[in-house]
């Protein structure tokens, strides 16, 4: 048996087990591969997982390990570098290494939701949360050259705090794209959201959510009810799976 799987905490909100699952059953892998959820509340326990599963070849990382799970790898893939975030883990032989796919597809994602806008560019960012997957995003428009503002609660990892949103209303309206990075909104807890000055949203914003359950999130019905157009990130999170599949099997 080959099995792969998911590491984090908590996982009740992920559909990743059953898109392997489907995935599996769909190549004729059910009886060879199997995808389980590894729920690991402190990374001291990631090492033993490899010794409890010895036919554990692969595994997804998500919250809240993508950054602090680092220390615990081998090596690292080039895309690592770039985003200091891991959301996949390779074992190669006795060596664990880890790569980021989620560069991947949010890049992706966006680009297909510019193209689905008519836009030939993307708007100026502010991004939401300063995570593991916020650091993928920022690559993405570093990449792309999309100048961006981090917000968060923390004053050490960002341009400006939430409360600066209301005190400093030219951040919404110089910046039409807001993408929430972090876990507020997804399920279960589906009536938290990011702490922005929703009656600044207008039909010129562009609202993606990385979160995928719930389909739609408090921060996407509070953009959509004002105009905004909105995107959540369920294909992120297929593209991504696609991305760690073919890395497990290179």
């Amino acid at each position: 048996m080959k099995r792969f799987g998911l590491v984090g905490f908590p996982l009740s909100h992920s559909f990743s087990k059953k898109y392997f699952e489907k995935k599996f059953e769909k190549l004729g892998l059910s009886n060879t591969h199997r995808y389980d959820l590894l729920e690991v509340e402190y990374l001291k326990d990631f090492p033993s997982l490899w010794e409890r599963y010895p036919d554990l070849e692969g595994v997804n990382v998500t919250i809240p390990h993508k950054i602090n799970i680092i220390p615990f790898l081998d090596m690292l893939d080039a895309s690592v570098h770039k985003v200091s975030a891991v959301n996949v883990v390779k074992k190669q032989g006795n060596k664990l290494v880890g790569y980021n796919s989620d560069i991947f597809g949010f890049r992706v994602s966006l680009e297909n939701w510019m193209n689905e806008l008519g836009l030939a560019h993307v708007p100026p960012a502010l991004i939401l949360g300063s995570g593991g997957a916020s650091l993928a995003v920022q690559t993405v428009l570093t990449d792309l050259r999309v100048d961006y503002e981090i917000i968060s609660r923390r004053t050490e990892s960002a341009d400006y705090l939430y409360t600066a949103l209301i005190k400093e209303p030219h951040l919404m309206a110089e910046h039409p794209l807001i993408i929430n990075t972090t876990p507020l909104g997804m399920y279960p807890v589906v009536k938290d959201g990011p702490p922005i000055p929703y009656d600044k949203v207008t039909p010129d914003h562009l609202l993606f959510d990385l979160i995928y359950n719930p389909q739609e999130t408090l921060f996407m019905k509070q953009g959509a009810d004002r105009g905004a157009k909105t995107r959540n990130g369920l294909e992120m999170l297929k593209l991504q799976a696609e991305k760690s599949w073919q890395i497990w099997n290179e």
